[in-house]
């Protein structure tokens, strides 16, 4: 095996790893949270290592895997094709991953082919949640646009985003302007990768290829 191959210590997986040689079509995406995390987990920007965010604050849960995509960064490109936006979250772009076999651990890496996404503003901010299906899952094999999906589960997604930061008094400033399929989706997959090189191409001198 070549030195190349392997990593003498753990990548960054924000900045450390691929967004897929096929992306935007097929990307590799870093799961954070599964559908039975009571808890909310984030990656630590600065460590890498993944960290209790706060616990859910709802009953409603996440009804799919959920992570991001690496080396993505939700900016100016991505902003502009939101108009309720005005500027990026300034985090990676997030990924919602369809399976038909339950996945209950988190911290994994696989690859997923992007379906559609849904257009959140959060508190005037773009916070896409690109969505995807496990890419070797042979039960939705035929799945490649977002009108594939049932109806009902693109509905769990919006009522999950829609409601997870609801606190009780409080009002929350969080909607989903649009949903959106295969060909948007990649344009903002694609966005998002042109601001992460904006932001962070200084450090792909530093990093080795995941």
């Amino acid at each position: 095996m070549s030195q190349k191959n392997y990593h003498l210590w753990r990548p960054h997986p924000w900045h450390g790893l691929e967004a897929g040689k096929n992306a935007p079509d097929v990307v590799q995406a870093y799961i954070e949270i599964t559908p039975f995390d009571l808890i909310k987990y984030e990656v630590d920007k600065n460590t890498g290592y993944l960290k209790v965010d706060r616990p859910q604050r709802t009953s409603s849960l996440p009804p799919t895997l959920y992570g991001f995509i690496p080396r993505t960064y939700c900016g100016t490109r991505v902003s502009n094709l939101a108009p309720d936006a005005t500027h990026g979250d300034g985090d990676p772009l997030d990924i919602c991953v369809i399976s038909e076999r339950p996945i209950n651990k988190s911290e994994i890496l696989l690859h997923a082919r992007v379906v559609g996404g849904l257009q959140m503003v959060d508190n005037g901010e773009a916070d896409d949640k690109i969505i995807a299906v496990l890419d070797n899952d042979e039960v939705w094999a035929n799945c490649r646009d977002l009108e594939d999906l049932p109806t009902m589960l693109v509905n769990r997604l919006v009522h999950y985003f829609t409601t997870y930061k609801l606190v009780p008094g409080q009002e929350v400033h969080v909607h989903i302007a649009k949903q959106y399929g295969r060909e948007e989706a990649h344009k903002v997959i694609e966005a998002s990768m042109v601001d992460y090189q904006d932001m962070f191409g200084h450090l792909m001198l530093h990093t080795t290829n995941g």
